[in-house]
């Protein structure tokens, strides 16, 4: 905006002044054109489009969510749910609930989808913002360069329970993350279609919730429960699959209907 303003201000009284009567400005009554000129006032704002353009189109290459940073990266699979976030490990085989445990300074990519009504998925101090629809994946890619517990929280209104939805992202080194990860396979809870199913009610967790493994495909079928047409049956899917599909179209209202609970009530 200055390279606008400030010439216009320091042309201005030089202009004022050198034409002034008495001035040493010579006086041209029948002047029409001048090259110079013209090529001043249309070449400055050109040249400034075609900056500010260009800046504008690769600031948005780089802040395109869809971006991968980085080769092998950790993939996640979020499932937003009513008053929750569903977190999958495909590679390590388990699961949380309101807890996100990344590696510090490995790539990572969320994979987001809804077990309920569109949500927005946010960590201020790690990515941008997000939605998580219905039997729809978007997704969203970021790098954590530092350790630490950092909070995580849907900003997409969704109920009384809507002011207590927030995790917590907890950033680990890659060693930390791999003893994690071992702890938490150990731990006996199991989740399969049954288990998503009882946390599509809405509810607010209190504490984070581990799973030592879930059923595999678990995020495609949520998907599938909201747009089976989008999915093809096969040898992939089980018998299981086939009940969390049926469970997830019935339950999909579900969240609506319960809405007008309050959130210690849905606890």
């Amino acid at each position: 905006m200055l390279i606008v303003i400030v010439p216009m201000f320091v042309a201005l009284p030089l202009v004022l002044w050198r034409y002034r009567r008495g001035g040493k400005g010579t006086y041209r009554p029948d002047w029409e054109f001048n090259w110079g000129l013209e090529l001043l006032i249309w070449g400055v704002p050109v040249a400034l489009v075609v900056a500010l353009g260009t800046a504008l189109w690769r600031q948005t290459i780089l802040g395109d969510p869809y971006r991968a940073l980085g080769p092998d990266p950790l993939v996640v699979e979020v499932v937003s749910l009513d008053w929750k976030f569903l977190f999958l490990y495909p590679e390590q085989g388990v699961a949380t609930l309101d807890l996100l445990a990344l590696p510090e300074d490995r790539p990572v990519t969320l994979k987001l989808t809804s077990g309920t009504v569109m949500q927005s998925f946010i960590i201020p101090r790690l990515a941008g913002q997000i939605y998580a629809m219905a039997g729809m994946q978007t997704q969203l890619n970021l790098i954590a360069d530092e350790a630490g517990d950092f909070v995580g929280r849907n900003t997409q209104y969704n109920g009384l329970g809507f002011a207590t939805q927030s995790f917590t992202t907890r950033v680990l080194s890659p060693d930390d993350f791999e003893r994690w990860v071992e702890t938490t396979k150990a731990q006996g809870t199991a989740l399969d279609a049954a288990g998503y199913a009882g946390l599509l009610p809405p509810s607010v967790v209190s504490e984070p919730v581990l799973y030592g493994q879930f059923t595999p495909g678990l995020f495609d079928q949520v998907m599938a429960g909201f747009a089976p047409g989008m999915f093809h049956r096969g040898t992939n899917h089980t018998d299981m699959s086939e009940r969390h599909g049926a469970a997830g179209m019935a339950a999909a209202p579900a969240p609506h209907q319960g809405h007008d609970h309050t959130p210690e009530a849905a606890q």
